[in-house]
């Protein structure tokens, strides 16, 4: 085996939902697979829909199944670099596929800054999956996305539409969980204000769930 299984986005794991009880099984994954290549498989079928979702919210359906193709690529080359501390491969996967992401900034925030002049682009409109329509009429929201910094868009959108905790962004991105507070306050600061209301945005201490998210 010389790489990940093909994309298979859309796919869904039996039992995706029991991550917290499944929490112990990446490193272990991993681990075995330095020996058994195939058993890597596992990771991708656990991981790569939710990925793919990530991506395509980013960049678009199109560019997401590349995004999604490289992450599990770089992962399973890199795979004997991991850290078994850290027994689930969410933060590490979204970090390599949020690094995937950046090399794809000027197409974000060209799309976004279209999204914020005329209500409609072709890229946002994948943002449209699981009722996110509402987000595609939001000119506000997507200006203030696009006049974040990379490194603050990043913290945000982990946050927001990966579900990710402080601490695993802190660990995807490789910066200090100071760091991401502090990204993800100025950040929340400048969506607030472009919004002029939200209350999932009022609390430091709140994890960042706002209605565009759902």
């Amino acid at each position: 085996m010389t790489g990940p299984p093909p994309a298979r986005p859309g796919t869904k794991h039996e039992g995706e939902n029991e991550s917290e009880g499944r929490a112990g099984d990446d490193a272990d994954v991993i681990t075995q697979s330095l020996d058994e290549p195939e058993l890597f498989a596992g990771l991708y079928d656990r991981h790569a829909p939710d990925i793919h979702r990530y991506a395509a919210r980013r960049l678009g359906e199109g560019a997401a199944d590349d995004i999604t193709a490289e992450t599990f690529l770089i992962a399973f080359r890199t795979r004997d670099r991991y850290d078994t501390a850290h027994r689930l491969a969410r933060p590490w996967l979204y970090g390599i596929a949020a690094n995937l992401i950046g090399k794809h900034r000027r197409t974000e925030v060209r799309a976004l800054k279209a999204l914020a002049r005329t209500g409609h682009d072709p890229v946002a409109a994948s943002w449209s999956d699981r009722s996110d329509d509402r987000l595609a009429v939001q000119a506000p929201l997507a200006g203030a996305l696009a006049s974040l910094s990379p490194g603050d868009r990043h913290v945000l959108l982990l946050v927001a539409w990966a579900d990710l905790g402080y601490q695993e962004v802190a660990d995807a991105l490789r910066i200090p969980l100071g760091t991401v507070r502090s990204r993800l306050n100025r950040a929340r600061r400048k969506v607030r204000e472009a919004l002029n209301t939200d209350p999932a945005f009022t609390s430091a201490e709140q994890e960042l769930t706002p209605s565009w998210t759902k």
